[in-house]
């Protein structure tokens, strides 16, 4: 007899949510016990529930799919993360797989590929959508190796000063961050200026802009700081 795979939804758009529950609901083997609209919600319900896999959405508000990643397999090492993206720069794919995601699916990938991958991550194998398979393989005969290459944003942020960064280029006020997270106004000032000397960035524009390039929220958002 098949085992069942239990997942777990996060994705802040219903639709897509609804949409990527249909498709799985299909499937004998795939059963989805939970679902999430934001990073840290995802987090809370995961330690709750214990899933095989969670299909992770990158752009998520108050804590994005990166960093909840990060923080729920601190949490649940055995746990699988199939990451989900709208966008397949290599650097959405690279930071995706820097958080410990064991796939990265395109969010217009085939329903066959979404089932085959949730299959694979939870036997211990990666899997990345075809496309972008295709591309970095490319790209690896092309390109030699980069020693002096960017350390990945979870080598120079702590998960603290992440979230904080993400909330910042959402539009949060220091009250509102102290609010969410559960700190003083004045904890949140110092992961501010700590994050400024890190990352070599003086402005709020700035670290939107830095937010935007990690994957951590949407890049429409460039739309308003340009």
């Amino acid at each position: 007899m098949t085992k069942t795979i239990t997942v777990l939804l996060a994705e802040d758009h219903t639709i897509v949510r609804e949409g990527f529950r249909i498709m799985l609901e299909l499937e004998d083997d795939l059963k989805i016990v939970g679902e999430a609209a934001d990073g840290r919600h995802a987090v809370a319900l995961a330690k709750k529930i214990r899933p095989d896999v969670v299909l992770m959405d990158i752009a998520m508000p108050l804590l994005n799919g990166l960093d909840a990643t990060r923080q729920l397999l601190e949490a649940l090492p055995a746990v699988k993360v199939l990451m989900l993206s709208a966008h397949n720069e290599d650097a959405y794919v690279q930071n995706a797989c820097d958080s410990g995601a064991a796939g990265f699916l395109l969010k217009q990938t085939s329903s066959h590929d979404v089932c085959r991958a949730i299959r694979e991550i939870h036997q211990g194998h990666t899997f990345f959508s075809p496309a972008v398979t295709r591309r970095l393989r490319e790209r690896e005969r092309r390109l030699p190796a980069h020693p002096g290459r960017v350390k990945p944003r979870n080598d120079l942020l702590t998960s603290r000063e992440a979230e904080v960064l993400q909330l910042i280029a959402e539009g949060r006020a220091n009250k509102q961050m102290a609010v969410e997270l559960g700190i003083s106004v004045k904890t949140v000032e110092k992961h501010r200026e700590k994050l400024m000397l890190k990352l070599n960035i003086h402005h709020t524009a700035g670290l939107t802009r830095y937010a935007i390039g990690q994957g951590m929220i949407e890049s429409v958002v460039q739309l308003t700081i340009v």
